[in-house]
């Protein structure tokens, strides 16, 4: 499972011209599965999520939380995070989950991740041709992935 964090001071998706979810400050969260994915790598990953400090405290350093700021989430699933470009131009997206599976583990992480947070989680319709809209701050954006956990 695959993560791109960027925090954000407002952000939104709309489908058909329609607005699925929006929020103010926190972080706009694009989620990659792969198919070997399963519910430890949602269970780590959104503890990650939740208790990521990279909100500025009163010294202006990176110290609070999403928590700490009562910052929300907008969760988008995107399969092109597991992209493979190395043979020629056109990508390969064979390591991403096909959307049976994917669709129920974005689903979970939903579930998980509002548990974390204590609150409700803004999103996207899997699969859907989304338009997201976003304003970057700082632009802080942090990538993480369950298979690198020793990275983190």
């Amino acid at each position: 499972m695959r993560a791109v964090i960027q925090r954000v001071s407002e952000a939104s998706c709309a489908v058909a011209g329609k607005i699925t979810g929006a929020i103010g400050q926190g972080f706009l969260v694009l989620l990659g599965i792969e198919e070997a994915d399963g519910i430890e790598d949602i269970q780590w990953l959104a503890q990650k999520i939740a208790n990521l400090r990279v909100f500025g405290d009163e010294n202006g350093l990176m110290n609070k939380s999403i928590h700490d700021v009562g910052g929300e989430v907008l969760l988008i699933s995107q399969f092109t995070l597991f992209a493979q470009t190395k043979k020629g131009n056109r990508p390969s997206f064979i390591r991403a989950a096909k959307a049976d599976r994917a669709v129920l583990l974005y689903e979970a992480m939903i579930t998980v991740l509002a548990t974390h947070l204590g609150k409700e989680v803004a999103t996207g319709i899997f699969g859907a041709d989304m338009k997201i809209t976003l304003v970057n701050d700082g632009p802080v954006t942090i990538i993480m992935d369950t298979k690198d956990k020793d990275n983190h």
